[in-house]
């Protein structure tokens, strides 16, 4: 919804504020697809019709994209079970939160995740205004959000930017609104080693939440197309 951003998203979602003259979207956009992914799905909820206003033709770069409207706020979690009938094909995705301009290097996180074969890799970095993510000594995320009371060797933040294996999905109840972070939550619990994290602090990363945030990334982006 862009709370913390109005009056700015009164009249346009968050995801399609412009920076540099394009929207915020397709920064992501263009980082996925140097990293080969064909095509997007993304979710819609927040003045739906804006993003046909933007991308008419339902493509980027010839690149296509599938938007799926949530009636409801789903969430994270609940976003990715809303969009399951579309991945019948696929057996891993990458998700990437909207609000988010970075160019950490994607491969990183897609070889480690096809390396170790969890049923999710999280992109991390060391340093952040949100550092809650334990990790120990083998890349094991063993707790998020102190939820679970336990140190690792290293605290980190969570970037926004993870893949996951489809059947995942299957753990998520249809039509909920619920984070992602609780559904990781249970599989640390119940299957240990699961849900792995790979840091990765080379490029830049930025988290457009506030509207001072917005602004300053406006006027000091450098380095990313």
């Amino acid at each position: 919804m862009g709370v913390r951003l109005k009056p700015l998203t009164e009249t346009c979602p968050k995801p399609l504020l412009e920076i540099g003259g394009r929207p915020i979207i397709t920064y992501a956009m263009a980082h996925l697809a140097q990293a080969g992914i064909d095509r997007f799905i993304i979710n819609t909820h927040h003045i739906p019709d804006a993003y046909k206003k933007a991308f008419p033709d339902s493509r980027w770069r010839g690149i296509p994209i599938i938007f799926r409207y949530e009636p409801v706020l789903l969430e994270t979690a609940g976003g990715l079970k809303n969009i399951e009938d579309l991945l019948s094909d696929d057996e891993a995705i990458i998700c990437y939160n909207g609000d988010i301009i970075s160019s950490l290097p994607l491969k990183k996180l897609i070889d480690a995740h096809g390396l170790q074969g969890p049923e999710a890799t999280l992109a991390l970095r060391s340093v952040g205004h949100n550092l809650n993510v334990e990790i120990d000594e083998e890349g094991n995320i063993i707790d998020m959000r102190y939820s679970l009371g336990k140190k690792g060797i290293k605290t980190c933040l969570f970037t926004g930017i993870y893949t996951i294996e489809t059947s995942i999905l299957r753990c998520i109840e249809p039509g909920k609104a619920e984070s992602i972070v609780p559904v990781f939550l249970r599989k640390i619990t119940d299957k240990p080693g699961s849900i792995r994290g790979v840091l990765i602090d080379e490029g830049i990363w930025y988290d457009i939440g506030t509207q001072a945030a917005y602004e300053e990334i406006k006027a000091g982006l450098k380095g990313i197309s």
